[in-house]
């Protein structure tokens, strides 16, 4: 399995509607750990900001410049 994302890289989950202008540090995660893939196929990551953590499909989170 190849992971689009590597451990401790900086991510930001995808919102429909949002500019990449209006990114925060309230919106940054950190990939915590790499996960199987889920039932569809997808790669898996752990993801941990300041507001806790949370396990998230690939799909789901982009790269923070």
């Amino acid at each position: 399995m190849s992971y689009k994302f590597k451990l401790h890289q900086r991510v930001r989950m995808v919102r429909s509607g949002s500019s990449d202008s209006h990114a925060s540090d309230m919106d940054a995660f950190e990939v915590v750990r790499l996960m199987p893939e889920d039932r569809s196929g997808e790669a898996a990551y752990r993801i941990r900001s300041r507001m806790g953590e949370r396990a998230v499909r690939e799909s789901e989170i982009v790269a923070l410049p």
